[in-house]
């Protein structure tokens, strides 16, 4: 798929119920997580959307591997973004699912529940100490033990700020908020030596906010949702005080990543973030701009980031275990990451790998101040976004948080609505 920051967030996936009884493509007495055979056979490989970009990439990936392991021989099959995740799902479905599929950890999450995807803490245990424990984690689903896809390519946003606004309301410039409180205290003091004419931000807090504030976003189980908890409840409060303030831009309730990225550009909003992108858009669109930018992390009172993964999920019905196992390992070992990372804009999730001079010296140029940036904080990212919260649990939550900024209820209660809301959708999901 195409990869940048929103694409890694990953549509979740359409809400369909796969029978646990769906055998993949080995029929129902295949199926091992027993990976120490002999590395052979065939096995069929997914990606979503990257054949265009990176065929030459793949298929040296693909024949180094066959090189490796005589006797094996891999069969790749590349996905259009559009309507993969269905097409996921009528794969499992139907019984026709590949042994080696690219997914994001809301994909994987109802083909563990139904039985289809293996669980790599019994297959890959030994791998395990080669990838970050943040992103080994993203890919386990509550309620379930076990993990079901090997990590493959992160990706994460630095926070962009204009030097010139903070200084204008007298904060140091050189000291950009690190924590809610911190940004909480700067944007009231902004919105007021402003008057009201310059927000801080330009969006609703989101349900990886709540993650990064510390809430605890569902319970042990992963059977209900928990964002209204003490802590929640104290973030949206506070949000409720920057949007009466004026330090939350009043459009915020409806705002696209495009409107905020232009009130950025404007001036009418102190911070927000982006990618290199844009910074090589302010240089062009905004020279005054640009010569007054400032790169931190994102908000976070946890002192973990939020960061975006995709993986390489095993489908535990193959009749090759050892080379479906083996050749999702070998994608995804650091070696191949690394060449990944070094053609296009993302970065690896294997261990050590963010410590290498191409992730830690700049050169001076945009791209590299924030891909510095970036790898530095996802040392020891999380993925905060739960497995289960689909599209549809984003806009629940989205509308009862507008409807406490305006007064229409507590931040108690829309917190409690938008998890009872959730809930529901849950229950639905099977």
């Amino acid at each position: 798929m195409p990869i940048s920051r929103r694409a890694l967030a990953a549509a979740a996936i359409t809400a369909l119920a796969l029978p646990l009884s769906a055998c993949g493509s080995g029929g129902d007495d295949a199926g091992s997580t027993d990976a120490s055979g002999k590395v052979e056979g065939n096995i069929t490989f997914q990606t979503w959307n990257l054949r265009a970009n990176f065929k030459d990439y793949f298929e040296g990936v693909i024949g180094d591997f066959e090189k490796k392991y005589p006797g094996t021989h891999v069969k790749w099959v590349d996905q259009p973004a559009e309507g993969y995740p269905d097409k996921i799902s009528a794969d499992a479905a139907g019984g026709t699912l590949p042994d080696v599929v690219n997914v994001a950890p809301d994909l994987v999450a109802p083909l563990a529940k139904a039985g289809l995807a293996m669980d790599l803490d019994k297959a890959a245990a030994k791998y395990k100490g080669e990838y970050l424990p943040g992103a080994w984690a993203s890919h386990q689903v509550p309620g379930l033990p076990g993990t079901y896809a090997f990590p493959w390519y992160l990706n994460t946003g630095p926070l962009f700020y204009n030097k010139t606004l903070f200084k204008q309301a007298g904060l140091d410039a050189e000291k950009p908020p690190k924590t809610y409180d911190e940004l909480f205290t700067d944007a009231l003091q902004l919105a007021e030596k402003t008057d009201g004419k310059v927000a801080t931000l330009a969006n609703v807090p989101t349900i990886e906010d709540f993650g990064r504030y510390g809430s605890t976003l569902t319970n042990k189980e992963g059977t209900g949702f928990a964002f209204n908890d003490a802590k929640g409840v104290e973030l949206l409060t506070k949000y409720k005080q920057l949007y009466d303030a004026k330090a939350l831009d009043p459009q915020a309730l409806t705002a696209t990543p495009e409107s905020t990225g232009k009130k950025f550009l404007t001036g009418a909003v102190a911070m927000n973030p982006g990618s290199a992108l844009d910074l090589d858009n302010f240089k062009k669109q905004a020279p005054n701009l640009y010569k007054n930018i400032g790169i931190t992390d994102q908000i976070t009172s946890t002192g973990h980031v939020n960061m975006y993964v995709q993986g390489l999920m095993v489908n535990a019905k193959t009749r090759n275990t050892p080379a479906a196992v083996a050749f999702a390992h070998f994608v995804t070992d650091a070696e191949h990451q690394m060449s990944f990372a070094k053609k296009v804009a993302i970065f690896p999730s294997t261990a050590g790998s963010l410590n290498d001079p191409y992730f830690t010296k700049e050169d001076g140029t945009d791209e590299t101040r924030v891909r510095v940036a970036a790898a530095k904080s996802l040392k020891t990212a999380v993925n905060y976004t739960p497995v289960q919260f689909s599209d549809q649990m984003k806009t629940a939550l989205r509308n009862e948080v507008a409807k406490a900024l305006q007064g229409k209820q507590s931040p108690k209660d829309a917190l409690d609505n938008a998890v009872k809301a959730c809930d529901q959708l849950l229950k639905q999901q099977g």
